[in-house]
């Protein structure tokens, strides 16, 4: 299976992005800070997925795409802090690419588990 023919990977890939884009407004005193932690998360999504869809086993696939669903939390998490911090306002598309991400990595989940 090719990681990059996968609607979850292409579309973490687009999280990444929208991340990326929605950081750039953060305080230049939060680079080594929460710049770089939600950075660090969102990059963790597509390449768990990359990683687990080369191992050789169901097993080893599902637990790449659970590290991928902890890191979308954090995404998530550090989103919000940044909000109620002040670092950037609200953002309807960043929201929208974290829950269709989500459902798209419970639904491969659910995929691989069937097909054990």
């Amino acid at each position: 299976m090719d990681h990059k023919e996968l609607d979850v990977w292409k579309k973490s890939m687009d999280l990444v992005t929208e991340i990326y884009r929605f950081s750039k407004a953060f305080p230049d005193e939060e680079r080594f800070g929460l710049t770089a932690q939600i950075r660090r998360a969102v990059v963790s999504i597509p390449s768990n997925i990359a990683e687990g869809t080369a191992r050789k086993s169901n097993k080893e696939l599902l637990q790449y795409i659970s590290i991928a669903l902890g890191s979308l939390a954090e995404v998530e998490t550090q989103y919000l802090i940044s909000i109620r911090l002040g670092f950037a306002e609200a953002d309807n598309k960043v929201v929208t690419f974290i829950t269709a991400v989500k459902k798209l990595l419970l639904g491969f989940r659910n995929y691989v588990k069937r097909s054990e």
